[in-house]
């Protein structure tokens, strides 16, 4: 079984980028997380990474179909 909540570096491993990137990700509130603990440590739910990486993709293809190739891009 998967857990429910990951660290911070789990995500970062997730999405392939920098602990440092998923830190500011949270803190911004690009991607929803929770403090928790004494320390405030933060922790991201899985089913909320799922929904950004599903958000990201739909806004991916926004931008891709506002965006289309020209010659110059193909090369």
């Amino acid at each position: 079984m998967e857990p429910r909540f990951l660290l911070l570096s789990d995500v970062a491993a997730e999405l392939n980028v920098s602990d440092s990137q998923v830190y500011h990700m949270v803190r911004s509130g690009e991607l929803p997380g929770i403090k928790i603990g004494g320390r405030g440590q933060w922790r991201v739910e899985r089913a909320r990474l799922e929904e950004y990486i599903e958000h990201k993709y739909a806004e991916t293809a926004e931008w891709v179909r506002d965006n289309p190739l020209n010659d110059r891009d193909a090369e």
